[in-house]
C-alpha cells in the first residue's frame, strides 16, 4: 500500500498492477525560489486534482522529495498545502522520514512552515540512523478514528518486533541529542562547506543543476550517470555513496569533521568527471 503512493515511474507499479489502487499524482512542485504567482498557480491546479479526484489524503516529502528525484521546493508551497486540505477537507500527510530533526536545518520542515499535519510520518534520523525505527504520529481527530468501532479498533498489522525496546531507547537517546541542539552549528557548517565544494561543478558541461539544502548535497547530471564508472571513482577516494539515474548526492551524518566533507564532494566532482 504505501509503495502505492510511491514514484509511479520508478516505484515498480508495474508489478503490482490490478492488486493496489491506482494513485492520484500532480506535477512536481516548483522548484526552491519560485515566484509566489507559480506558487499560487500550482496549488491552485493541486486543489483542482484532490477535488476532481475526492482524493482523500495528500502527501508530501515536504521541501526536498527523497529518491523520487531529490527536488527541493518552498516552506510556502507546504503551508498552501495545508490551506488546500483544510479547505477540501483531505488530510495531510508529511513524510518527514527523511528531511526530520536537523537534516534541512529545521527540527522538523512541517513546524518551520508553520504546519501541523494530520499524519506525520518520522524515521532514519529518529534513531540517529543507529537501527532501524519509525513513528507514525497523527492527530487527535484521526488517532480517535482509526480507535473507533467502525475504525477497526487498531491498526491490525504489527510486526513481531515492532516498538522492540532497544529500538525505543536509542531513539530516546537521539531525541535527546537533537533537543540539545549540537547538530544546528554543524549542519550550518556542512551546508557552507557542501556548497562550497560542489560549486566548481555548476559550470561543468555533464552537469544540469547543482543544490544544496542543510546537510543535503545534491548533483543532477544532464544525461543518465554511469553507475560503475561512478562508484568505482567515490570508493577510489573512501567514499560510499548511492548514485541513481541522473542524480549523485549525499546526506553525511553529522558527526563527519569539515575534512571528511570535503573529502566526500572532492570524490563527487571526481566522479561527475569519470
Amino acid at each position: 500500500g504505501p509503495m502505492g503512493v510511491c514514484d509511479p515511474d520508478g516505484g515498480m507499479h508495474s508489478l503490482w498492477t490490478g492488486v493496489l489502487t491506482p494513485q492520484v499524482f500532480v506535477p512536481a512542485p516548483p522548484p526552491r525560489g519560485s515566484t509566489p504567482e507559480v506558487l499560487e498557480r500550482y496549488l491552485a491546479d493541486l486543489r483542482a486534482a484532490v477535488e476532481h479526484n475526492d482524493v482523500a489524503a495528500v502527501i508530501v516529502e515536504p521541501v526536498v522529495q527523497g529518491a523520487g528525484g531529490m527536488r527541493f521546493h518552498d516552506h510556502a508551497l507546504v503551508t498552501g498545502l495545508r490551506e488546500v486540505c483544510d479547505g477540501t477537507g483531505a488530510l495531510l500527510i508529511l513524510d518527514e522520514i527523511a528531511t526530520g530533526f536537523g537534516r534541512t536545518g529545521d527540527v522538523l520542515v512541517g513546524a518551520a512552515a508553520g504546519v501541523t499535519p494530520d499524519i506525520l510520518c518520522l524515521g532514519k534520523a529518529l534513531t540517529g540512523g543507529f537501527m532501524s525505527f519509525a513513528a507514525t504520529v497523527t492527530t487527535d481527530r484521526v488517532a480517535a478514528a482509526v480507535d473507533s468501532p467502525d475504525g477497526g479498533g487498531a491498526l491490525m498489522h504489527g510486526p513481531t518486533f515492532m516498538g522492540n525496546p532497544l529500538a525505543c531507547a536509542v531513539s530516546l537517546a537521539a531525541l535527546d541529542l537533537v533537543e540539545s541542539g549540537y547538530w544546528r552549528p554543524r549542519v550550518a557548517r556542512t551546508e557552507q562547506l557542501l556548497r562550497e565544494g560542489l560549486e566548481p561543478l555548476r559550470g561543468h558541461p555533464g552537469v544540469a543543476d547543482v543544490r544544496v539544502l542543510g546537510a543535503i548535497g545534491v548533483v543532477e547530471t544532464v544525461d543518465p550517470l554511469d553507475s560503475p564508472a561512478v562508484t568505482a571513482a567515490l570508493v577510489e577516494r573512501g567514499v560510499w555513496l548511492r548514485p541513481f539515474g541522473r542524480l549523485l548526492y549525499t546526506m553525511p551524518p553529522f558527526t563527519c569533521t569539515d575534512e571528511e566533507i570535503v573529502r566526500i564532494t572532492d570524490a563527487m566532482v571526481a566522479a561527475v568527471d569519470a
